[in-house]
């Protein structure tokens, strides 16, 4: 095995790539970049039913998006390729004979139903549930038979009833006493591995040095190292993360709701805010600070900082994370950022300078660049819908709010300097005649947004321009 220190991200393209998953690529990023090794991209597609190009793409696409660059992958060659299992069948059938040949595994053609008889006989007398081993013993004429009529059955790998003893680099001493379990399934044939071998045979040919994981796989531990002490491989060293959990703290899932990358991707999520997030969730830094960059991650990043129990997948947090890089970026790049939000809204933005003016209205309110939509949608619509009665400011009557409407309508017609300074300093002169300068504001606030709560009239109508504003009061005015 290389001395490097190689790391690898190992998904199955079964569907779109979800947070999870990026927590743990991120991981094996991090750990990979501090001690100068490589990141490896593996696509475990030997589940032919269920994987899919489409989903392929998606890992790559959204891994691109969010800045964690793989140095050797299916799209990258290296010199442990190739790197999709699919194209790797040859190598484990090698191995897999290499086990069939030294008495470590052998084929197994018990029916279904056997084995559920089995099992429910273990369990009536109140002990756990394993594989007897009884074709193990099958002499290698008849396994030649039972093969040559075409009954496949499955291959096993012989376990050891001993310890299997482990040092995780996050949970430390982990022991399985191996004679609880059966011997395991390890290929359908010779042509179709399982996970729990290809796994060890890609680990060692790819030269990884460090297998970093959820804990759901702490289990298949001891089996993959049986496996490699069979194949005389050198054993990586393992470090298993927490489970992410929903706020009900049960095990992330679908039930939770959309966690694909693809959705917060959509929604406006920054990259550099999903793995900001993503690295708080089972690891921190010792310290009170929230904020970090890829680069600062890379540099901060200790597998002994990171916890045992499960981290909640807190959606407010990652609001507030995100909230935090928008406000850092620059209204111009917002704007930028913003425009395909609108698009996708049905909005067409008129020009770069009307849509960094809307952006800056916004900024330090947003906790994704989606809300921009939501909140600034009116500055697009040519017909604005609300009650009337939302025009009329606290007890105010329907004439008295009219009055108001025109009286703005006045003077803003004579504003010859269209800009927001302008118009602030006209209007709040009127309103501050008023008996509460409410009376005056608040009707003109609704008729150009429609809205209950938006920025201030003078801001809105710099945005819409002269024209649009003029015409929004007259519409306003027409409802009373």
């Amino acid at each position: 095995m290389s001395s490097t220190t190689r790391t690898r991200f190992a998904p199955s393209p079964t569907g779109p790539l979800h947070m999870g998953s990026v927590r743990t690529a991120l991981f094996n990023y991090l750990f990979a970049k501090q001690n100068k090794g490589k990141f490896i991209l593996r696509i475990e597609d030997t589940d032919k039913e269920r994987s899919a190009k489409e989903w392929e793409g998606d890992i790559i696409e959204q891994l691109s998006w969010l800045g964690l660059k793989w140095d050797e992958g299916p799209d990258k060659e290296g010199s442990y390729g190739p790197y999709r299992q699919s194209e790797r069948t040859e190598l484990y059938k090698t191995y897999l004979q290499k086990l069939l040949d030294d008495k470590n595994a052998y084929h197994c053609f018990c029916t279904g139903e056997e084995l559920e008889a089995h099992r429910q006989e273990q369990t009536s007398r109140g002990e756990t549930p394993k594989y007897s081993g009884r074709c193990r013993e099958i002499s290698e004429t008849e396994q030649k038979e039972k093969l040559k009529a075409g009954n496949n059955g499955v291959i096993r790998f012989v376990v050891e009833p001993k310890k299997v003893t482990f040092k995780d680099l996050i949970r430390g001493k982990i022991e399985f006493d191996m004679s609880l379990s059966g011997d395991i399934v390890i290929a359908k044939d010779l042509d179709t591995p399982l996970y729990n071998f290809s796994v060890v045979v890609d680990d060692s040919e790819m030269a990884i040095s460090h297998v970093i994981r959820g804990e759901d796989h702490i289990s298949n531990t001891p089996r993959q190292i049986l496996i490699a002490e069979a194949l005389a491989f050198t054993i990586p060293e393992y470090a298993h993360l927490p489970l992410l959990l929903g706020e009900d703290r049960s095990k992330l899932s679908k039930r939770h709701g959309n966690n694909s990358v693809k959705r917060f991707r959509e929604e406006g999520y920054l990259p550099e805010a999903i793995l900001n997030f993503l690295a708080l969730l089972g690891w921190n830094p010792g310290d009170e600070r929230e904020i970090f960059s890829l680069k600062d991650l890379v540099k901060e990043f200790k597998t002994e900082r990171v916890q045992k129990g499960g981290a909640v997948f807190n959606l407010k947090r990652l609001d507030w994370i995100n909230a935090r890089y928008l406000k850092e970026k620059s209204v111009s790049e917002l704007a930028q950022d913003a425009v395909p939000f609108f698009e996708t809204a049905g909005f067409t933005p008129k020009d770069k300078k009307t849509t960094e003016k809307i952006v800056a209205l916004y900024k330090e309110r947003m906790h994704k660049i989606a809300e921009i939509a939501e909140y600034a949608g009116f500055f697009f619509q040519d017909f604005l819908k609300y009650d009337k009665e939302l025009l009329s400011w606290k007890g105010s009557d329907s004439e008295t709010t009219k009055a108001m409407l025109k009286k703005a309508e006045s003077i803003l017609i004579e504003v010859k300097d269209w800009k927001e300074e302008t118009i602030e300093k006209v209007l709040m002169e009127a309103a501050e005649k008023e008996e509460n300068r409410g009376l005056l504001l608040w009707p003109l606030r609704v008729a150009l947004t429609g809205q209950k709560s938006s920025p201030s009239p003078f801001e809105v109508a710099d945005v819409l321009g002269k024209e649009a504003t003029l015409q929004r009061i007259k519409e306003a005015t027409n409802k009373l």
